[in-house]
């Protein structure tokens, strides 16, 4: 049976070209008519467990957004090794992540990786915020450069700004700089979640108490529904600050999952690509 149905005038152009930045958020224009109203995808529910809670969402309408994966956080040559911090936790998630990450692409969901990237004349870097990192004036600080490779700390493009080897990266990625603890704060990260359609945002990497917290934080002010997955983020804090963040998730800001928890349930529900499933509602709507 054939769902949809056409209220324009007879007569009207039936040719519709699509005009938008991703399939996920498009108009559909001619020279006389402008189709505003979106393609809405299945919906393909996915129930995960969230500690004592089940929790139900539209994998179609969801992102993962992979905070600060990079050589300077998470490298045993890197700035936080320089200065002397065990960046052993900073590794954890490495495996996780890479489990996870094809099953996600394998269901379309977006991959965002959200990393730290000072600008080479550090203009996007206020006083208060080189403070935090050099509060003597002294020693080694964001955008300095690491005396063993001189890489220049967090700098974009630099090899201390990339992220790890382990994890790789495929072209569909996509990729947004910060220099905020929130990657919300004076960059693109909303307005591209917004063209991707997405209302469920998964947050992993490192460090779960500052970054990876902030933004989740920052996301969940702006009305997105927030998972942290535990087993994907890590601290170089205290263990407190871990016990602390994920306290602070469920009580506040959204729930608390496990990667291969969601890489279970993708299993269980047999999910595909939204590609695959919209070909499907196509062929029943009669094309």
């Amino acid at each position: 049976m054939n769902h949809r149905h056409d209220d324009r005038p007879q007569g009207s152009d039936p040719v519709l070209l699509p005009l938008g930045s991703t399939p996920r958020n498009q108009w559909r224009v001619s020279e006389t008519f402008a189709e505003l109203v979106r393609h809405e995808p299945v919906p393909r529910p996915l129930t995960v467990q969230a500690g004592p809670k089940q929790v139900r969402f539209d994998i179609g309408r969801t992102a993962i957004i992979v905070v600060d994966m990079q050589n300077d956080f998470c490298h045993p040559d890197g700035w936080l090794a320089h200065i002397g911090v065990d960046v052993t936790p900073a590794r954890a998630p490495i495996g996780p992540l890479s489990r996870l990450l094809p099953a996600l692409r394998q269901a379309d969901v977006p991959v965002v990786w959200l990393n730290w990237g000072n600008r080479p004349d550090r203009l996007n870097l206020s006083p208060s915020l080189l403070h935090v990192y050099k509060p003597s004036g002294a020693g080694v600080g964001l955008g300095d450069p690491l005396p063993k490779s001189g890489a220049r700390v967090l700098e974009t493009g630099s090899w201390s700004a990339a992220i790890v080897d382990e994890l790789p990266v495929e072209p569909q990625d996509i990729h947004v700089a910060k220099y905020r603890m929130s990657g919300f704060q004076d960059t693109p990260l909303d307005s591209i979640l917004r063209n991707l359609n997405v209302t469920t945002l998964l947050f992993a990497g490192v460090n779960a108490d500052q970054c990876v917290l902030c933004t989740l934080q920052s996301a969940n002010f702006r009305g997105y529904d927030c998972i942290l997955l535990s087993d994907c983020s890590a601290t170089t804090s205290p263990d407190f600050c871990m016990a602390a963040t994920i306290y602070n998730v469920r009580q506040c800001f959204g729930f608390v999952a496990d990667g291969n928890e969601i890489i279970a349930a993708l299993g269980r529900a047999g999910v595909t690509s939204q590609s695959a499933d919209d070909d499907a509602l196509s062929a029943m709507d009669g094309g």
